[in-house]
């Protein structure tokens, strides 16, 4: 796949870059490799002032980031400026607790004197998707740089001028050169990256098959890897549910990012009794939703980020409707238009049983399911081999304490919207993946949890 912004409201190629070449790659390895063995020695102060500044640079220039996100991926200029803000939240916060997350724990044993010390571990790759390029890149940057970590950024393809910005935006804010170092390289030069002894562990958010791939390798070089995988997130809704903060927050939930986030609402399972009431009120708010230009700032719902993922997101949908499935709403790429657009679609009627049921569609297509109650609600949601994120609804206490026990997921939100937030770890189960991000957990899953015993 060519490195190149190609703006997928219009499908013009604005500017293509050459990938680095094995010489570069090279020598980007050996700054990252010379660059920890002294930053590894800087103070949880010195990094702090170097990331406020980063959130600084975030917050003071949020428009310049957001236009090069949009222009990249698609994704609505409202919600850009909204990441870039984000990005600039997570800074601040590991400014604030990394010290104290990575402080020596004293533990009593036989010893005069006994410890756990956190250290870092070295250079980390980290592999990175276009859908949230400037969030899924800082999420692992703030952390990994505040544990003394170094970071290298392999980005995909079609957010080139993102991963650029990113890396300017860390040197700019006083970080030593060569700690943090964007490769603008292809995915068929990862495996090498990995097996590269100065490289210590990897990151990766993305595909299933990107996510084996890279642990496959790292397993075989054993190193350490975090994987935030796909997911085919439930949203439950049943009878004691406020229906109509339900469904404002349904639509929400699976238009987020024109459909294309891991943990966006994807199958709505709803309990009989209200469904036929659910399905005319989300009905009712997709034809509402405005699909267009996504600079603009009514725009609700921008293209696709390119013709391929429309392309497959067209295909799931032509297999759920031979599968069973009835559309509602929408059901076909727009056409009279430029650009990978599709429009906010609902199918209902697919059988829990088709292969079609499980799969994760990333895009702006909603499946429903009727079930009779809450065991079946449950069955359902856990029906899928993915486990990342769950929301459910409900006002009853003892449905709450169930949907909490038994839904197999990394987070389950109860009558919320699924997020991610710095102070709640995030990652999934089953094939979502493994590992945390953010919070505490996620900035010590890239240290070395040393033990120290003195007598």
């Amino acid at each position: 796949m060519a490195i190149a912004t190609i703006n997928p409201a219009t499908g013009e190629t604005l500017k293509s870059f050459e990938p680095l070449n094995d010489a570069e790659i090279a020598a980007k390895l050996d700054l990252a490799n010379q660059a920890f063995e002294q930053y590894r020695k800087t103070s949880f102060q010195a990094r702090s002032l170097w990331l406020q500044k980063a959130a600084e640079i975030l917050e003071q220039e949020k428009a310049d980031f957001a236009k090069v996100m949009t222009l990249e991926m698609g994704k609505p200029y409202k919600a850009a400026i909204s990441e870039v803000e984000k990005c600039a939240v997570v800074c601040h916060y590991y400014t604030e607790h990394a010290a104290d997350f990575l402080a020596d724990v004293a533990v009593k044993t036989d010893a005069s004197h006994s410890f756990v010390r956190y250290q870092p571990l070295g250079v980390i790759l980290a592999v990175m998707p276009w859908n949230f390029p400037f969030w899924q890149v800082f999420r692992f940057a703030a952390p990994a740089l505040m544990a003394g970590n170094v970071g290298l950024l392999k980005h995909a393809s079609n957010v080139p001028q993102c991963a650029l910005a990113i890396a300017e935006i860390i040197q700019r804010a006083g970080f030593p050169e060569g700690v943090f170092q964007t490769l603008l390289i292809g995915a068929a030069k990862v495996a090498d990256i990995i097996s590269d002894d100065r490289v210590k562990a990897a990151t990766l958010t993305g595909s299933e098959p990107a996510g084996t791939s890279l642990a496959a390798t790292a397993g075989k070089h054993i190193k350490k890897t975090v994987l935030e995988l796909g997911g085919s997130d439930p949203f439950i809704v049943l009878a004691s549910a406020d229906l109509e903060a339900a469904v404002a927050t349904a639509t929400t939930a699976r238009m987020l990012n024109n459909g294309q986030s891991c943990i966006a609402a994807k199958r709505f399972i709803i309990e009989e009794a209200i469904a036929d009431q659910f399905e005319k009120l989300l009905l009712d708010k997709f034809l509402a939703l405005k699909v267009g230009d996504p600079m603009q700032p009514d725009t609700d719902l921008g293209p696709l980020a390119t013709p391929d993922i429309l392309q497959d997101l067209d295909q799931q949908v032509q297999v759920a409707k031979n599968s069973g499935g009835k559309v509602l709403t929408g059901g076909y790429p727009i056409s009279d238009r430029p650009g990978n657009f599709y429009p906010p679609t609902i199918i209902t009627d697919i059988p829990p049983e088709a292969p079609i049921a499980q799969e994760e569609f990333f895009g702006p297509v909603a499946l429903l399911f009727r079930v009779p109650d809450i065991d079946a609600a449950i069955k359902l949601a856990n029906a899928t081999p993915f486990g990342l994120g769950a929301s459910a609804w409900t006002t009853n206490d003892q449905e709450r304490l169930r949907l909490i026990a038994e839904i197999e997921a990394g987070a389950v939100f109860i009558n919320g919207l699924v997020k991610s937030d710095p102070r709640l770890p995030f990652g999934g189960i089953k094939r979502s993946g493994y590992g945390r991000e953010l919070s505490i957990q996620g900035i010590q899953e890239f240290v070395n949890v040393k033990t120290i015993w003195v007598k």
